[in-house]
């Protein structure tokens, strides 16, 4: 037994609504020499996180990761909802949010140690750290 017990995880608030962002995909992608590759998708819960870790035990590796977070459908479906006017119109009543994807590429140097991403998004802009 290898004795890891890290675990990656993520929550995003919806900042523009003062409330978890529920129903946010993302995904997760290892970044290496012969290029990144997809580990995983999923989609936030009512809470803005997900039911499970993005990665964890045996799963966690060290390396260069990016989540990247579908700010645009999320805000598109929020909007669209709402009739928020902070998106631009498009076309025949297509909602086109400032912000699409939003990447952020982080390292996790150490595979036991806990890696928490949160991002705080609205639709002009969005903040992000190492949390706990």
């Amino acid at each position: 037994m290898s004795g890891r017990n890290g675990r990656l995880t993520t929550h995003v608030l919806d900042l523009s609504q003062g409330k978890p962002a529920a129903g946010l995909s993302l995904q997760l992608w290892r970044l290496s020499t012969g290029g990144p590759v997809l580990l995983r998708e999923a989609v936030t819960n009512e809470d803005g996180r997900l039911d499970a870790p993005l990665l964890a035990g045996e799963e966690m590796q060290a390396g260069s990761y990016e989540l990247l977070f579908m700010a645009g459908d999320y805000f598109r479906g929020a909007q669209a909802g709402a009739g928020e006017p902070e998106a631009e119109e498009e076309g025949a009543g297509a909602v086109v949010p400032f912000l699409d994807q939003i990447p952020i590429r982080f390292n996790m140097p150490n595979p036991s140690a806990h890696y928490h991403v949160p991002l705080l998004v609205a639709p002009g802009g969005y903040s992000t750290y190492r949390g706990s």
